[in-house]
């Protein structure tokens, strides 16, 4: 099973500052994905011409499954995390992430039934401050919602925005998740053109067998948005991340 988590910048070019949405489609075409997680997706904003990105891309990536979370809201629209599925949920749920004061962030969190059994997949795109992150990933680990599924094989994924991956050593650990995208040096996704952060991350905990991990090098994903695609090759098993 192959995922792909991705901030697509609203459909606007890293370099050239154009709105393309087609190229985030080719670049995510390109890449075959089974589950697809975006960040930054517009709806009704004049950026993007008032487009419905989450329906455009459900419909051009011919998703069986998609559920939208508009987060930050601009006029009539905004914008925020989407999950594309060719495999229906059990169960979503979205969770506000939101700090007092701090732009409104948010959590996704479904159960895909997947060929190979159900698994919890969690979506997020966490905040600029290193204690609004923090208090972020200890909220959603301890949501209701969250524990609800924590039994089955769990992935988390999407922009984490922790440039000193300080979060890997501190929540995560204290619950059990080891961390895909390391070293950090094999994983730098940010800026497309010439990346030097590793923002774009995974962390997996249970029965969930990682069989590669990378981010996509493509010259139109350079151009298509600020970020390049994480895409993880995983399968669900009793033996663990390898």
């Amino acid at each position: 099973m192959r995922l792909i988590s991705y901030n697509i910048h609203k459909g606007i070019g890293g370099r050239d500052r154009r709105y393309r949405l087609d190229r985030i489609v080719r670049v995510l075409e390109d890449l075959h994905p089974d589950l697809i997680c975006l960040q930054e997706v517009d709806r009704n904003v004049l950026r993007s011409h008032h487009h419905d990105q989450p329906r455009e891309l459900a419909e051009a990536l011919r998703a069986e499954e998609h559920l939208y979370q508009l987060n930050v809201r601009v006029k009539d629209g905004g914008y925020g995390n989407l999950i594309l599925s060719r495999w229906p949920f059990q169960g979503a749920h979205q969770v506000s992430l939101r700090m007092k004061r701090r732009k409104p962030r948010g959590a996704q969190l479904v159960v895909v039934e997947t060929p190979e059994g159900p698994f919890h997949l969690v979506h997020w795109h966490l905040g600029l401050a290193e204690r609004e992150r923090h208090w972020q990933v200890r909220h959603l680990l301890g949501h209701e919602l969250f524990r609800a599924s924590e039994k089955l094989p769990t992935l988390i994924v999407g922009d984490f925005n922790d440039w000193l991956n300080t979060l890997a050593r501190g929540p995560f650990a204290r619950h059990g998740f080891e961390q895909v995208t390391a070293p950090r040096s094999r994983f730098r996704s940010f800026p497309a053109y010439w990346p030097v952060a590793s923002l774009d991350k995974a962390f997996v905990r249970g029965p969930v067998a990682i069989r590669h991990a990378h981010i996509a090098h493509s010259r139109l994903a350079r151009d298509a948005s600020d970020h390049l695609p994480l895409v993880i090759d995983f399968q669900l098993n009793h033996q663990g991340a390898t």
